[in-house]
C-alpha cells in the first residue's frame, strides 16, 4: 500500500472518531456556546492575526450590555442582552452586522447575582431557524427566524448566589438544560418546538453548577447527554433522563464545561477551600448532634455552633435559607471539604458499554496545579490548554497530563472570563480587560500577536466562516483579513 493511500486511511480513521463524540453541524455554523459540543475548535484557516477596533475590521454593531457569547446561523446572529428591567434576545445580520429584530421581555424578577455575572449571561442556541434562549429572572423562550414569540416555559427563582450561567444544548428535538442552585437543583428536556417539558431528573446533591453540557454518542446504544455537577458528572440517555454512567470526585462548584479529546473527557473544576492539602474529614451530622445540639431537635442553629468558619460565612453552608443546618446542608459541606480541585483526565470506552459508577476504572491522570476557576480547558491538535487568570496558560500532554510549557501571556495578565478557542493552527485568548492573544498551537505554544480592543469582555469568541466574532461589554465585532499584509 503507497504512502498516500495510508495517511488517507488514516485520516478517514480520525474523522470517524472525532463523530463519535461531537455531533455533525455545517461548516458555516458555530450554534451554540463555544461551538460544535462547545469544544471550542473551528476548521477555519485564514484568519487574521492582528485586529482590533480599527484593524481587520469587517463591520461592528453596538448591543447593550450582556455576557453571552454569540451563536450563528449560515446568514444570521443571534445575541441576548439586558438593559434596565428588560431582558433582550436580538438576530443580527451575518453579513453586515445590521439588526434584523430585536425582542424584550419584562423582568418579573432581580435576583441576586456574582459582581462578575450578569442577567444574560447563558448564550443562546439556534437549530438554523429558530433561536432559544435562557435568563436567570425569567426562565427559557423561543423566537422563530422572523422574530415571532414561538412559547416561553418560565423557570425559578432559582437559590444561587452567583446567578445562573449555564447555556441550554439541542439535541434530538430536545432543548436541554442544567438548573443547579443550592436547592431543588434539575435537570431538564423540553420539545423544542412546542415547549413541553417531556423530562425532569431531579439532582439533589447539587449545590452550583454553571457548567454547559456536553453530548456523547456511543457506537452502540442512545445519545447522552453529560453534565458537570456539584461533587459529580453524570451521563444522562437525551431519549428518557435515565442516569447512564457517573463520575465522583469532582469539586463543590463547577463553572469550566468539560470537553473531549479523541478517546478521552477531560473535566476542570476549581472551587475554594478545594486545593490539594486542604482536605478534611468532617464528622458526620450524628456525631456533631450528640456535642452540640442543645435542644435536641436534630439540627444545628448558629447559636449551637463553635466553629467559626462556619459562622462566619453561615449562608454558604445553611443552603436552605431556614437558619439551622440540617442533613442535607451537612452532607455538602462534608463533600465540600472531602474533595480536591484538578483537571481529571478519563478513558472514553466508545466501543464498551459504559455503566455505572466510572470513577476508579476509567481514570487516566489528574493534573491540580495553575487551574483556571472560569475558562473551559481546550483540546486543540492533541494538547490540552488551560488559562488560568493572571493569564497563565499551561499545555498539558493528553496522554499523561505531563506539562509541555507554562508562562504568563506576555501584555496581557488579568481576569479571564472567555474560554479560549482554537482555528487555523492558532489559539485565540480573550481577556476581561479586552486583550485578544493570539498564539501558534502546539505543546511548545508561542505567542503571535497580542492585540487591545479598548473595552472590557467576558463573552467567548466565536469562530466561523473565515471570520471572527467577538463581543465586548459594548459591541458586536466581526474580524476578518483585509489588511493584514499591511498591518505586518
Amino acid at each position: 500500500m503507497s504512502q498516500q493511500k495510508q495517511s488517507v486511511i488514516v485520516i478517514v480513521c480520525i474523522a470517524f472518531i472525532l463523530s463519535l463524540f461531537v455531533p455533525t453541524v455545517t461548516a458555516d455554523d458555530w450554534t451554540q456556546f463555544r461551538g460544535p459540543n462547545a469544544s471550542g475548535v473551528s476548521n477555519d484557516t485564514g484568519l487574521p492575526i492582528h485586529f482590533g477596533p480599527d484593524q481587520n475590521v469587517i463591520w461592528r454593531t453596538e448591543l447593550p450590555p450582556g455576557h453571552s457569547s454569540p451563536v450563528l446561523t449560515q446568514n444570521r446572529i443571534f445575541v441576548t442582552a439586558f438593559q434596565s428591567n428588560k431582558l433582550i434576545v436580538i438576530c443580527l445580520d451575518r453579513a453586515s452586522g445590521k439588526r434584523i429584530w430585536q425582542r424584550e421581555m419584562t423582568k418579573p424578577r432581580s435576583q441576586e447575582l456574582h459582581k462578575s455575572n450578569s442577567p444574560a449571561s447563558p448564550s443562546p442556541v439556534t437549530d438554523g431557524q429558530n433561536v432559544y434562549a435562557f435568563f436567570t429572572d425569567f426562565g427559557l423562550i423561543s423566537f422563530d427566524a422572523d422574530g415571532k414569540e414561538r412559547w416561553r416555559l418560565p423557570l425559578g427563582p432559582f437559590n444561587n448566589p452567583f446567578g445562573m450561567g449555564t447555556s441550554p444544548i439541542l439535541a434530538e428535538g430536545n432543548l436541554l438544560l442544567n438548573c443547579d442552585s443550592e436547592t431543588d437543583s434539575f435537570f431538564l428536556a423540553v420539545d423544542k418546538n412546542t415547549g413541553k417539558v417531556k423530562w425532569r431528573q431531579e439532582r439533589p446533591e447539587a449545590t452550583r453548577g454553571f457548567a454547559t453540557p456536553v453530548l456523547y454518542q456511543p457506537a452502540k446504544g442512545s445519545l447522552q447527554v453529560l453534565v458537570a455537577g456539584s461533587l459529580r458528572l453524570s451521563a444522562y440517555e437525551v431519549a428518557t433522563g435515565r442516569e447512564v454512567w457517573w463520575i465522583r470526585g469532582l469539586t463543590w462548584q463547577i463553572k469550566p464545561t468539560p470537553v473531549f479529546g479523541r478517546d478521552s473527557l477531560y473535566i476542570l473544576g476549581w472551587a475554594g477551600g478545594a486545593d490539594p492539602g486542604q482536605q478534611e474529614d468532617v464528622p458526620p451530622l450524628e456525631e456533631i448532634l450528640k456535642k452540640l445540639d442543645a435542644n435536641k431537635d436534630g439540627k444545628l442553629a448558629k447559636e449551637e455552633l463553635d466553629d467559626q468558619r462556619i459562622k462566619k460565612d453561615w449562608e454558604s453552608f445553611d443552603l436552605d435559607r431556614d437558619g439551622f443546618l440540617n442533613d442535607r446542608d451537612w452532607r455538602a459541606y462534608r463533600a465540600k471539604r472531602s474533595v480536591q480541585n484538578g483537571v481529571l483526565a478519563y478513558r472514553i470506552d466508545n466501543q464498551k458499554e459504559m455503566r455505572g459508577d466510572l470513577t476508579e476504572s476509567h481514570l487516566l491522570w489528574r493534573y491540580q496545579k495553575s487551574l483556571p476557576n472560569v475558562p473551559s480547558p481546550l483540546f486543540y491538535r492533541d494538547v490540552v490548554y488551560l488559562l488560568k487568570e493572571g493569564g497563565i496558560l499551561t499545555s498539558l500532554d493528553p496522554k499523561t497530563g505531563a506539562v509541555l510549557k507554562q508562562a504568563r501571556l506576555r501584555d496581557a495578565p488579568g481576569d479571564y472570563f472567555a474560554s479560549p478557542v482554537g482555528a487555523d493552527g492558532k489559539i485565540f485568548t480573550l481577556s476581561h480587560e479586552g486583550k485578544l492573544t493570539v498564539l501558534k498551537a502546539g505543546g511548545d505554544w508561542e505567542i503571535l500577536a497580542v492585540n487591545v480592543l479598548d473595552d472590557l469582555c467576558n463573552a467567548t469568541p466565536a469562530i466561523v466562516g473565515g471570520r471572527i466574532y467577538l463581543r465586548t461589554h459594548s459591541a458586536l465585532y466581526c474580524f476578518g483579513k483585509r489588511d493584514e499584509a499591511k498591518s505586518s
